[in-house]
């Protein structure tokens, strides 16, 4: 049903259907585009959080869709603001990610002459959003809002870009209201499962591979079970470590960068081969070297809530179109073979990954990464641990034991910047939680702005800085193609804890590992937000290699 309709502004109604919708917070910078909108905000019960670019504030929005599953809402002004935002977009995009970008748009009858900021924003996200759409007639908000929130849910979720042109938002229309929308979960057929069921029964080798979104507490809980009962090794895909507990025991670990040798082969040699919610794209695929892209592979089964994506790069066997929620409540009607023959694989399935994730092997300099990952891993199991993109993230990824669904926020596009963005939308979300930021000093840079917006809203974060002095990951790359020649991967950086300081959060600076347990524990103490200032030895390149190590090999 929806409500009666009346006469309101296009920002008026605008509002009206993000309240109905559930949204309790909006990221974003004040464009004068949509001044109708921060006026139509005031009286509404809908947060809106200060942000200080607009990179920024997509980055919230697309953290705060992955934690809730539904679309995280962010807006900016046209032109220069849109463009920041694109970035956070195409994570959204990438990571399969529910969000909307409201934009402000140039008025309706100065289309096409180049006004000042024009876009295009149709021809500009055609290919990176879901959907990109003008809303040109304010009684026609209620039904493209709608529709906004279902095409981001629904199937693979993703990016929605919806544009606002000024006079639309200040004109007047009776309009009823849309319906809150809620995804339509897509569920496997009975002879899906039942084909399914046949394979496992007749696997000698079997391996379950998790990723991708639509995913839930309830859906992981449902797949862990499905995993005891039939014993199953389980790995996960880049940056979705939290889809099961590493302390699992049929937990065999992550198809990310740099993987454990052993789990490769294990995948390589699984004679079943359940993907459940992930396309397999470059990394989780080894640069699509796992498997053949485009031949049969008689070993896959392939469960994607996006029809579309089933059979796009690989042609499974068994192709299932549902979603992750659906499937994993599916599995509960499966029953195991009467006797087991993989179960000793699984433990040594599960022995390979700790002995490759166990200990973290000393590199050069005083501080030792070590002792960041024991810190962490001594954190509530609730803790939310975000990050953006660099070597440092390699020890987390590698040694961290991710155990609870909804504790990992992460871009498996390789943004950087994303930490910090991430982990205030983390925050703000889960006030009672603890929310820990790992940041290179590249990274940081890219978004260390919104610090203060961390200090307006209130968002308690802790980001840990780990200052190397270079951009770590484009040094690897360079000193394995060009050895000993140095070329723009050098950085001149700031007193970070001083900076964060500035802002008025908690600052200190890390030079030993026994001092950082101590000063994380400060940190969260503090109850504001936090720094910590980590200084990395560049040599220190990886877990395992060091510069002079890339040098000798390259």
């Amino acid at each position: 049903m929806t409500g009666p309709a009346d006469a309101r502004t296009g920002a008026r109604l605008l509002v009206d259907q993000l309240a109905i919708q559930g949204v309790r917070r909006v990221f974003g910078v004040p464009g004068e585009s949509y001044l109708a909108v921060l006026d139509a905000l005031c009286d509404s019960d809908i947060e809106f959080v200060v942000c200080r670019q607009e990179g920024g504030a997509a980055m919230m929005a697309e953290a705060d869709g992955k934690l809730s599953g539904r679309p995280g809402i962010a807006f900016c002004t046209r032109g220069p603001g849109v463009t920041n935002a694109s970035a956070g977009v195409h994570i959204a995009e990438q990571d399969g990610t529910p969000m909307i970008l409201f934009v402000g748009q140039i008025e309706t009858g100065m289309r096409h002459r180049g006004a000042f900021q024009e876009v295009d924003y149709k021809a500009v996200f055609g290919t990176l959003a879901k959907w990109a759409v003008e809303i040109d007639d304010p009684a026609r908000v209620p039904e493209l809002v709608a529709r906004a929130f279902r095409v981001a849910m629904q199937g693979r979720p993703g990016p929605v870009v919806v544009a606002l042109p000024e006079d639309m938002l200040t004109g007047v229309a009776e309009a009823a209201d849309a319906p809150r929308v809620e995804a339509v979960e897509t569920w496997p057929g009975l002879a899906d499962m039942a084909r399914l069921q046949k394979r496992l029964w007749a696997a000698e080798r079997p391996m379950v591979v998790l990723g991708g979104g639509r995913w839930s507490e309830a859906a992981v809980a449902a797949t862990v079970r499905f995993a005891e009962r039939f014993e199953l090794p389980v790995a996960v895909t880049f940056r979705r470590q939290m889809l099961f507990p590493a302390d699992h025991p049929n937990y065999a670990g992550d198809l990310g960068l740099g993987v454990n040798p052993k789990l490769l082969a294990r995948i390589r040699d699984a004679d079943l081969l359940l993907v459940v919610g992930d396309p397999l794209s470059e990394v989780p695929s080894q640069s699509y070297t796992l498997m053949a892209p485009g031949a049969p592979l008689p070993a896959l089964v392939h469960v994607l809530p996006d029809a579309d994506g089933l059979g796009k790069v690989y042609q499974p066997s068994l192709a299932i179109n549902a979603s992750p929620q659906a499937f994993a409540a599916a599995l509960e009607g499966l029953q195991p073979p009467t006797a087991i023959g993989w179960g000793e694989a699984t433990r040594t399935a599960r022995a390979d990954y700790l002995a490759w994730s166990e200990t973290v092997p000393a590199h050069p300099g005083t501080f030792q990464m070590a002792a960041v990952v024991a810190a962490l891993r001594a954190l509530p199991e609730d803790a939310i641990l975000t990050n953006g993109a660099g070597n440092y993230a390699i020890w987390l990824h590698r040694f961290h034991r991710f155990r609870r669904y909804g504790t990992q926020v992460a871009p498996t596009s390789g943004s950087m910047g994303y930490g910090l963005p991430a982990a205030i939308a983390a925050k703000l979300a889960h006030p009672d939680k603890v929310v820990v930021a790992l940041a290179g000093d590249g990274c940081f840079q890219m978004t260390s702005q919104e610090l203060a917006t961390a200090m307006q809203a209130g968002a308690a974060v802790v980001v840990v800085v780990i200052d190397n002095g270079i951009y770590g990951t484009i040094r690897m790359h360079q000193e394995r193609a060009y050895p000993g020649r140095v070329s723009g991967t050098t950085m001149k950086n700031p007193d970070f804890a001083a900076l964060a300081r500035a802002h008025g959060a908690h600052g200190a600076t890390v030079e030993t590992g026994e001092d950082f347990a101590p000063a994380l524990a400060a940190a969260i103490a503090s109850r504001r937000p936090a720094l910590l200032h980590v200084k990395l030895d560049p040599q220190a390149i990886t877990p395992t290699k060091s510069i002079d190590d890339l040098r000798a090999g390259g």
